[in-house]
């Protein structure tokens, strides 16, 4: 595998023991460059690996939603696991206490970790690192081109971090080794996991059901791009901002808990694309406008806050704070779909029911919640509340890069002025209706009861 993928947070001494991969970002057995190279370290210690994930109870405003289907994920990704001899362990608790808890019991020689930009998982792994002294690695097994290869700094916008993305993206985007076998005459037995009783010690809300509408796991993630490519990427780049139309690919939320590769679909989709348009469209927003996110994530402390846009964008927004908004709205009627406007409270149900808001709407949506909050603030806290709540790919680089965007300017430009919004880009119901049938978006959404 490519080592600037890798990257040693700590080093150490190796131990004798076995090699830890601690799986969190990269819920999957195949297509894991993190898994790879752990499977290398032990080849060249002539040791075993183990796969271990730590459930914490509560995970910022995570629900039983996106627990459940997390959990399912993971049922199936321990039996991939089994078939290759690599024993998955289940641990419950704070990381910082039960990962070198296990790594002690395990007399682990090596740790490996799978990258992650997001303050809570950085501040995991340095709590981690003051309590081991065995080699403590990080492998970047979600971005194609790694992240803190292709750039050291917050890129000012997609157009800045493309060309970097593109130099290297020969280089990186290759298949995949297939995973070895592991012998099974040496493996460690973990303690058998009761699956049914895991949800008994999450501290979530349970009120935001689990939906159904998509099944969770790797082997429904590759079935879903299957679909995609046979059935939608033929007329993606006509037909993905009209919400009305089953257009997208609907793979967030299998990437954003890694039950699939982005570079698997990138590899599926550039084979079948054949470089048309909607293959060069789709590929622009899984790579570029993706890894972005991830960028703005690692490099900007404050990438889920106010504090977090670039300075243009908050002088701009503190001298339109006072303006006069013609609609005040408080988070509990945000998330109640309570406001005057019927499209807005479609695109808000759509996301309570289904757990997604359709690409453009989500965007809509955001910029609105700007325009009816009392603040901008306020406004980017509520944005990043309901969707960490209720959307299934919450909690995400993409998502609060997405808020950061309609309600910051952040990777976008200064626009004409205007009254609240300031220099932000300015979204209205007219220009939806121009995109595609608002009607038939609020129909399908209105008589729906939340």
């Amino acid at each position: 595998m490519n080592e600037n993928r890798v990257r040693l947070l700590q080093s150490g001494k190796t131990a004798n023991g076995t090699v830890v991969y601690w799986m969190s970002r990269d819920q999957r057995a195949y297509d894991n460059w993190a898994l790879l190279f752990a499977q290398t370290k032990a080849a060249e210690l002539k040791t075993e690996i183990i796969v271990v994930f730590n459930l914490v109870p509560e995970f910022l405003d995570a629900s039983i939603r996106q627990y459940g289907f997390m959990l399912k994920g993971l049922q199936e990704t321990e039996k991939h696991l089994a078939a290759l001899n690599i024993p998955f362990f289940l641990t419950i608790g704070k990381p910082e206490e039960e990962i070198p808890k296990l790594l002690k019991k395990l007399s682990a020689a090596i740790l490996i970790s799978d990258f992650d930009p997001l303050k809570i998982k950085r501040i995991w792994k340095r709590e981690i690192a003051k309590q081991i002294d065995v080699p403590f690695y990080e492998v970047d097994a979600h971005n194609i081109v790694p992240c803190l290869f292709v750039s050291g700094k917050e890129e000012f916008a997609a157009y800045t971090l493309r060309p970097k993305l593109h130099k290297h993206l020969q280089e990186f985007l290759t298949e995949f080794p297939e995973p070895g076998k592991q012998k099974k005459d040496k493996t460690i037995a973990p303690p058998k996991i009761k699956w049914s009783d895991i949800y008994i010690k999450l501290n979530v809300d349970t009120l935001v059901e689990e939906i159904d509408w998509i099944a969770p796991g790797p082997e429904a993630a590759h079935k879903t791009l299957e679909n995609f490519v046979a059935n939608k990427l033929e007329n993606y780049n006509k037909d993905r901002n009209d919400p009305n139309k089953d257009a997208q690919s609907n793979l967030s939320p299998y990437l954003h808990f890694g039950q699939i590769s982005a570079q698997r679909v990138a590899l599926e989709i550039s084979k079948a694309g054949d470089n048309n348009e909607s293959a060069g469209a789709f590929l622009e927003e899984l790579i570029v406008r993706r890894e972005l996110s991830d960028n703005h994530c690692y490099f900007n402390k404050n990438y889920d806050s106010f504090n977090g846009f670039r300075e243009w964008a908050k002088k701009s927004l503190l001298l339109h704070s006072q303006d006069k908004r013609e609609f005040v709205y408080c988070t509990e009627e945000f998330e109640n779909a309570k406001t005057h406007e019927d499209l807005w409270n479609a695109a808000q149900t759509e996301l309570r029911k289904t757990g997604k808001i359709h690409g453009y709407m989500r965007m809509y949506w955001a910029k609105k919640i700007l325009e009816w909050s009392n603040s901008p603030q306020h406004a980017m806290e509520t944005a990043v509340y309901l969707n960490d709540k209720y959307a299934l790919d919450g909690r995400d680089p993409n998502g609060y890069t997405g808020c950061a965007w309609s309600i910051g300017g952040v990777h976008d430009r200064a626009w004409v002025n205007r009254s609240v919004f300031g220099q932000i880009r300015y979204m209205n119901y007219n220009g939806a209706k121009r995109k595609f049938d608002t009607g038939a978006y609020i129909k399908k959404f209105t008589d729906y009861k939340v």
